[in-house]
């Protein structure tokens, strides 16, 4: 009976034809997707899992190492307030000294590494925490060793870069670069969330695509609401009835 009514639906003659217009009902969806939790739940947890393993076997570690150097003025007096805005305003200077080519040439050239400053400078960076006069540099490497050598000697040739070309005091470092035991990218719990959400919007996606695209009358419910039809009665499927009068036949035999 819903098979006959679904082609009365699609038969081109009919002037009640169904509208070209797809209503999207939201609690309906919203239905349609909590009845599909499991599913889900395990694609979010299959994609999670499988950009967990790509990231620990297919990406390449990356290694971070940082050193601090200390901005003093010319004149050091540290109790002295226009010493100290003086310091705090040179911060910004000494960020583009220390990346500037000559730096990282002769950094290059003292560790004889295989890269051209333009390389260097993307491993690179620098940060001011809290407007201090304390500039920390890091350095990423894929070895980190390498990270701790670059590091170090990149503080060295600035310090005495900025004194001789701003003919000022170097800058002092405070704290050398540390051997990395952790890699600081990419990260495997970042990178199995977003997986799980990927892989959770997607097959949301689907199921909602297959929900709003299936146009077909699956109960008497659907031919009120579509239809604007009241349902006289329902004639039950002859094969499912068939097929329940076959299991009553057999349980009378035993």
């Amino acid at each position: 009976m819903l098979e006959n009514l679904n082609s009365y639906l699609d038969d081109p003659i009919d002037g009640n034809k169904q509208d070209d217009e797809v209503e999207i009902d939201l609690l309906e969806i919203f239905n349609v997707l909590k009845s599909k939790f499991l599913i889900l739940l395990t694609a979010g947890l299959l994609v999670g899992c499988l950009c967990g393993l790509f990231t620990k076997f297919v990406m390449t570690p990356v290694y971070t190492s940082t050193s601090s150097i200390l901005v003093l003025s010319k004149e050091t007096t540290l109790t002295s307030l226009a010493d100290i805005q003086l310091g705090t305003s040179l911060t910004s200077d000494y960020t583009v000294l220390i990346k500037c080519t000559p730096v990282l040439e002769q950094v290059i050239k003292n560790l004889d590494l295989d890269m051209d400053s333009d390389a260097l400078r993307k491993n690179i960076s620098i940060e001011n925490p809290s407007d201090s006069r304390i500039l920390e540099i890091s350095v990423q490497n894929t070895d980190p060793e390498q990270a701790k050598k670059i590091v170090d000697e990149i503080a060295n040739v600035a310090s005495n870069y900025i004194g001789d070309k701003m003919e000022v005091i170097p800058p002092k470092i405070i704290e050398i670069g540390k051997i990395p035991a952790v890699q600081s990218s990419p990260s495997m719990k970042k990178n199995v969330v977003m997986g799980f959400i990927l892989g959770v919007v997607a097959a949301a996606a689907i199921v909602v695509v297959i929900t709003i695209m299936d146009d077909t009358l699956k109960s008497e419910d659907d031919i009120a609401k579509y239809l604007g039809i009241s349902v006289l009665a329902v004639v039950p499927d002859r094969k499912d009835y068939v097929h329940y009068k076959g299991k009553k036949r057999r349980k009378k035999r035993h």
